[in-house]
């Protein structure tokens, strides 16, 4: 009922942009975490095919979300929500309705291409449209996202009884309800007029040493957060011998994130710098039970409840952080370039954390050939207290913002 009551406190641009990430990460788990099964046991791929297409689509998000903040900044984030929206609608379309390789190519540019011109664009346009209070609107967003990640497998998991192509094209289907919904009801926001050209607003944030070093020491969190899907129900499997407690994972990660997201940020707020550091090293201390029982012997039911206590303890050090990691972007610059610091700030991270998931996964084969089935849970214990410590240090330095730069009014 207090989440309720919180999301009626904001304007309904922002609610619909919450309704908004509650689709899109329905639509896009409904339909991406089976991709790969789909591709070598339905169309026969082999593994190094597979992995090429799913390469794609990851690369083109993460090496083009430059691309899609520039272009909230500097054609307005509304438009470039829409049409992130509707070109996600053409890319999971063209899963359903292709099977060779060019067109599956062709389909995880697309996705991926989607993924990098509205992430940073909604964003953009909630911390705009939040004014002073982007850590609860931030937050709110957390709770759909989080929501839509648990709805969407398990939608997806219903839709495979039929087919793949019924998963992909009730996705795509998902997307064009979001792109009508924003192009009818959303408000469109005056766009600061800019001075000089991409390049210079490009060189300007890259120029920002104090940023690009929250950015690199935020690769913590999102490496831990990628745990979600490979370490944590992997792990869960092993300790119990059931492939069912892999979801568990999500059910306890989803009640959790229901129960407390907004609790814990309104009980933060005043110490909003300080909980980034105190959530990173929770996240980090998150992996040390799951490490007690790995490599316990003969798989036991009872074993899942120190995997679902790190699974708990990482939502909530997500939960204490991340609002408050949102919030503090926009500071680091002038408001005119929120929508590229929000771009750099996802590129720089998301290429990090992929050299982090790498090492969790070399970690992970490791141990299995070493009989040191410990070592990827202490590599994510270093990923988050590293994280914590370099965030802390940049705090101590006074290398943060002071607080966030004011809000760019909206118009209608």
């Amino acid at each position: 009922m207090k989440t309720l009551y919180e999301i009626r406190g904001f304007s309904p641009a922002i609610r619909l942009l919450l309704v908004n990430q509650f689709g899109v990460n329905t639509g896009f788990y409904l339909l991406i975490p089976y991709l790969a099964t789909h591709l070598g046991e339905d169309l026969g791929m082999s593994a190094a095919v597979v992995g090429i297409v799913l390469g794609v689509r990851n690369l083109s998000q993460q090496g083009l979300f430059l691309i899609g903040g520039s272009a909230a900044d500097r054609l307005g984030a509304r438009g470039v929500i829409i049409a992130g929206c509707g070109v996600r609608t053409a890319g999971f379309a063209l899963f359903a309705l292709g099977d060779g390789l060019a067109v599956l190519l062709a389909a995880s540019v697309l996705s991926g291409l989607a993924g990098a011109l509205f992430n940073p664009a909604v964003r953009t346009y909630l911390a705009q449209e939040a004014g002073e209070r982007k850590a609860e609107a931030f937050a709110l967003f957390n709770v759909f996202a989080t929501t839509g990640a648990l709805v969407g497998p398990l939608l997806g998991s219903v839709l495979l009884l039929v087919d793949f192509r019924a998963s992909a094209l009730t996705a795509a289907g998902i997307f064009a309800v979001l792109t009508v919904a924003q192009a009818l009801v959303l408000p469109a926001r005056a766009v600061p007029p800019s001075a000089g050209g991409v390049l210079a607003d490009w060189r300007e944030v890259v120029g920002n040493r104090a940023f690009l070093a929250f950015s690199l020491a935020m690769v913590g969190m999102f490496t831990l957060e990628n745990q979600l899907y490979l370490l944590l129900p992997d792990g869960a499997r092993r300790a119990t011998g059931w492939d069912g407690a892999a979801g568990l994972v999500f059910l306890v990660g989803t009640l959790a994130n229901l129960a407390l997201q907004m609790r814990l940020t309104r009980a933060l707020k005043p110490y909003g710098r300080r909980a980034i550091g105190a959530g990173l090293a929770l996240m980090g201390l998150a992996f040390l039970p799951p490490m007690l029982v790995s490599g316990a012997g003969s798989p036991e039911l009872w074993h899942a409840v120190p995997v679902l206590v790190g699974v708990l303890l990482l939502y909530v050090g997500v939960m204490v952080a991340q609002p408050f990691v949102m919030e503090l972007i926009p500071g680091f610059g002038r408001p005119e370039l929120t929508g590229t610091y929000f771009g750099i700030f996802y590129m720089v991270s998301g290429i990090a954390a992929a050299v982090g998931n790498t090492a969790v996964g070399w970690a992970m084969d490791a141990g299995d050939r070493q009989d040191a089935a410990w070592l990827p849970w202490a590599c994510c214990l270093v990923f988050g207290l590293a994280s914590a410590a370099g965030f802390t240090w940049l705090r101590r330095l006074g290398a943060l913002p002071v607080r966030p730069a004011p809000a760019v009014e909206a118009t209608v």
